[in-house]
């Protein structure tokens, strides 16, 4: 055990004592750093984030990306809709884009979707397969 000594004189001091016994120094510094020597200190630390591992089902992975829940349209039939009736936006309409189709219906007295629906069309039917059911997100049946 450590004992405590007088700051002035140097002389053993009791614990508890208010004032050195042989100078009469007062001792309420060295006394208040005993008290909070013999206090518990608290360490305040933040809290680590709890890390919650959740396992769920394995998503099926594609090799070609194509899902096979996607509808069956013919490729054929999108491009001769898309040159013959694509200013009304019936190809748009047929390959499950109904806000596209609504939006060439609206424009349709300005020939502009009439011109990108011939242009539409044609890409269709030159496209491979694997680009038209990927972009368009249909399968070829």
């Amino acid at each position: 055990m450590a004992e405590n000594v007088c700051p002035q004189c140097g002389a053993p001091i009791n614990p508890g004592a208010s004032e050195c016994k042989f100078c009469g120094e007062k001792l309420a510094t060295q006394q208040m750093a005993q008290q909070l020597a013999q206090q518990p200190q608290v360490v305040y630390t933040q809290p680590q984030p709890q890390v919650i591992i959740q396992q769920t089902a394995p998503q099926q992975v594609y090799v070609s990306g194509i899902n096979p829940a996607w509808p069956i349209k013919s490729k054929i039939a999108a491009g001769i809709l898309g040159i013959f009736l694509g200013g009304i936006g019936i190809h748009k309409f047929y390959l499950g884009r109904a806000g596209m189709g609504i939006l060439y219906i609206l424009f349709c007295w300005t020939g502009i979707p009439a011109i990108a629906g011939f242009i539409e069309g044609i890409v269709y039917l030159c496209s491979n397969d694997e680009n038209f059911q990927l972009k368009n997100h249909v399968r070829i049946g």
